[in-house]
């Protein structure tokens, strides 16, 4: 395995990659950019790169569906880290072209629920096609293939381009969440400021079935940060469940929790327990009376003296 590569979502010039170079330890590595999130995850899988940086959930559009397919399936690799990177896009075009030459757009697809109201207002008669990443956008633009792309002001200088119009957002404060990959062993010890995830699979279809695996989180009072379904190939109605939820899997109300899925799910695959983004511990709300690790500690204990007359 070569321990100092870093796959991204490529190519150059994407908000992965400026993601990517926000980690300190990205000065000393080979950033290799890879054409989609399967191939930059199969290359850790496959022990070409020691991790991946790819994006897991957008503020504006919600999870991003090829990279919480790819975690559930396939060879499991965990989460170490996530990146939190704001978003704005430029309209970027070869030079000398003005927004009244524009009559073909393109980026990512994620990234036309975040200018929509910007094309509509601006471009209303241009017409969206879809990229394989914003820079790769960036690319057939060059290349004359489409008049303009939204993607990173940064990524004007790499593909030869103008930004023509910069801080496009439809949403204020927008932000993509990227994770970093690689595969599976110890997590980091706990900060005090955590998120596990993990995905999970519905034993059954009957009524209360997603109720009773919410209730494993809730009676130990481990709070949700993200719940999406997605199917799992297996037929109409089939769905797993990624989840993140507040804590350290070595948090006792995590990890029981996680114990109960595991009794009552067919299948539960832990992607991590790992440091959140911009949060210091002392920002984190305080646990639920009763459910701090304390708290499960004395309850042992108490059920011990039970056990041998002690009571």
């Amino acid at each position: 395995m070569s321990a100092t590569r870093y796959t991204y979502l490529g190519p150059e010039g994407t908000f992965t990659e400026a993601a990517l170079r926000t980690l300190p330890e990205a000065a000393t590595r080979e950033l290799v950019p890879m054409v989609s999130v399967p191939a930059a995850l199969d290359a850790v899988r496959n022990g070409e790169a020691a991790a991946a940086l790819v994006p897991i959930e957008n503020s504006v559009e919600g999870g991003v569906t090829a990279t919480l397919d790819e975690l559930a399936a396939g060879e499991p690799l965990m989460i170490y880290r996530e990146v939190l990177l704001p978003i704005a896009f430029a309209l970027l075009v070869r030079p000398g072209t003005k927004l009244s030459d524009v009559k073909t757009v393109t980026g990512h697809p994620v990234a036309q629920p975040q200018v929509r109201n910007w094309l509509r207002a601006h471009l209303p008669e241009a017409v969206w096609e879809s990229a394989a990443s914003n820079a790769d956008g960036a690319r057939l633009v060059q290349e004359g293939r489409y008049d303009a792309a939204f993607a990173g002001a940064f990524a004007a200088a790499t593909y030869g381009l103008e930004a023509l119009v910069t801080e496009i957002h439809d949403a204020e404060n927008a932000e993509t969440r990227f994770v970093l990959v690689g595969r599976p062993g110890r997590p980091a010890a706990p900060t005090g400021a955590d998120k596990t995830s993990v995905v999970i699979w519905l034993g059954d279809d009957h009524p209360g079935a997603l109720l009773e695996l919410l209730q494993e989180f809730a009676v130990r009072g481990v709070n949700l940060m993200l719940i999406q379904s997605r199917p799992t190939g297996a037929g109409i109605g089939n769905y797993c469940f990624a989840i993140d939820a507040e804590g350290h899997i070595a948090d006792r109300r995590v990890g029981e929790a996680l114990m109960g899925l595991k009794r009552i799910c067919p299948k539960v695959r832990f992607l991590g327990s790992y440091p959140r983004a911009g949060v210091a511990p002392e920002e984190v709300r305080a646990a639920r009376p009763g459910t701090s690790d304390h708290d499960f500690t004395a309850a042992s204990d108490w059920l011990a003296r039970c056990l041998d007359g002690r009571a």
